[in-house]
């Protein structure tokens, strides 16, 4: 359990990466003179916001619950695949 608080912490860096991104961005919309692409500049910012704060925000979760979303997820896919099997050869932590 405490890997994962771990990882929690390491959304920083994606996080930081997708604002960087959206920093050029604007700052490139400022150079521009073209209407559509102002409008398509900051849609694409939008986006880049909206994006850091979803990673951010599991990243929060993970430190504060311990459990990881994605692992959750994944166990949950694999238990639908391979049916009633799954429990017996690998149990779901909570």
């Amino acid at each position: 359990m405490g890997m994962f608080r771990l990882l929690g912490l390491f959304a920083i860096i994606p996080t930081t990466v997708l604002l960087t991104i959206s920093f050029f961005v604007l700052f490139t919309l400022r150079k521009t003179e073209a209407g559509g692409l102002k409008v398509f500049g900051y849609v694409i910012s939008t986006l880049l916001w909206c994006g850091a704060l979803l990673v951010f925000s599991l990243g929060i979760y993970t430190i504060s619950t311990g459990r990881c979303i994605m692992q959750e997820m994944m166990q949950c896919k694999m238990q639908g695949m391979m049916g009633e099997h799954m429990p017996k050869m690998m149990p779901m932590q909570k």
